[in-house]
């Protein structure tokens, strides 16, 4: 998007910045990763590891999160996740030159990044990187082991690695059925999403304006919790901070109760995301506490949306992505309403810091 945009008028919903055939081929191309992602996971199994670390910075990070949280209850394998910045100052002695770092960066040039690969193929461990940008610094030969280049969907291709790491331990009997799945239904389902979220989108989008514009110094808080608390980090900070330049906090829903709580008043804005897997219970105590002491506040359920083709069994492992899609239809409007593009900055990578 140029930083000249020329804001069209628009008195609705209309699936703005929404380009089906690209949303249709970009899922369908990261899902057809898969032979490419098992025959690395088959190379590294064959090898051997001591343990698997999902490491990242910023929205990356919060990604592996996501994918964490999604083994933690379900395998026994040792995987751990790790700030990149907070690995490279304090280190982790559960990292040695038996362990597997896996990753994605977006632009391939990160400061952190660089210097993580750096620290990592020092120790001796392995790399598995996922980069967007072909040609870019960590697409270089000597900074990886083992490297697939293809844009976006980052959660899903961490979340194809985790499946296929329990599947080689025993702990995933339904990897083919669901990969079936998968395959043939979720692009159209997000997809679905996308179009059944856009006039609640609208809506949203254009009461928080109006409320931000009113009351330009409350931070807007958002909650979540499972596979959830990793999109309610990424989507406070990276979208709304840095993108949209709205101050925020973004919180678990167990901790909510240990702090936040306190400060929620009738006018608070406060948004829950409500995923469907284990950690749910937690999402739906705030759910049934935040009506008792605040009339501004927003639920957004995937639950709420079909998902045509999905088992519900497999609904909770792809919920984070429901929720990215009705995200997305937000931005779109928030960008709109408040007349400031998302791909402006005023200081992420604009000088040295």
């Amino acid at each position: 998007m140029d930083k000249e945009i020329i804001w069209e008028e628009i008195n609705g919903p209309c699936l703005r910045s929404f380009n089906e055939e690209e949303t249709r081929n970009s899922i369908n191309g990261a899902l057809a990763l898969r032979g490419q992602i098992e025959k690395i996971i088959d190379q590294i199994w064959e090898d051997g590891f001591d343990s698997i670390f999902f490491m990242g910075i910023g929205g990356t990070w919060a990604s592996a999160m996501q994918v964490e949280v999604y083994m933690r209850g379900k395998s026994a394998l040792p995987v751990f996740v790790e700030n990149a910045a907070e690995f490279l100052t304090t280190g982790n002695k559960r990292f040695t030159d038996r362990s597997v770092m896996i990753y994605s960066s977006v632009s391939g040039n990160t400061k952190e990044m660089i210097e993580l690969v750096k620290k990592v193929k020092e120790i001796g461990a392995r790399v598995f990187a996922f980069i967007d940008t072909p040609g870019s610094v960590l697409t270089e030969e000597d900074k990886y082991d083992y490297l697939i280049t293809y844009k976006m969907n980052e959660q899903l291709k961490f979340y194809m690695v985790a499946n296929y790491l329990m599947y080689k331990n025993n702990e995933f009997p339904d990897y083919d059925s669901y990969n079936k799945e998968m395959e043939q239904y979720l692009a159209e389902a997000l997809i679905d999403v996308e179009k059944k979220a856009d006039a609640w989108a609208y809506d949203f989008a254009k009461k928080k304006t109006e409320f931000v514009k009113e009351h330009p110094d409350y931070p807007h808080y958002f909650i979540g919790c499972g596979n959830q608390y990793g999109a309610t980090y990424s989507y406070g900070m990276c979208y709304w901070e840095e993108q949209m330049w709205l101050r925020t906090r973004s919180i678990s829903a167990p901790e909510f109760f240990h702090g936040m709580q306190e400060v929620i008043v009738e006018d608070t804005p406060v948004t829950l995301f409500m995923g469907e897997d284990e950690q749910r219970p937690l999402a739906q105590r705030v759910k049934d506490f935040l009506p008792r002491v605040n009339k501004n506040y927003t639920i957004i359920d995937t639950k709420d949306y079909e998902l045509e083709g999905i088992s519900e069994k497999y609904r909770g492992s792809i919920s984070h992505l429901v929720m990215r899609a009705v995200n997305a239809r937000v931005d779109a409007y928030m960008e709109y309403f408040l007349r400031h593009p998302l791909t402006i900055r005023r200081y992420y990578r604009q000088f040295d810091y």
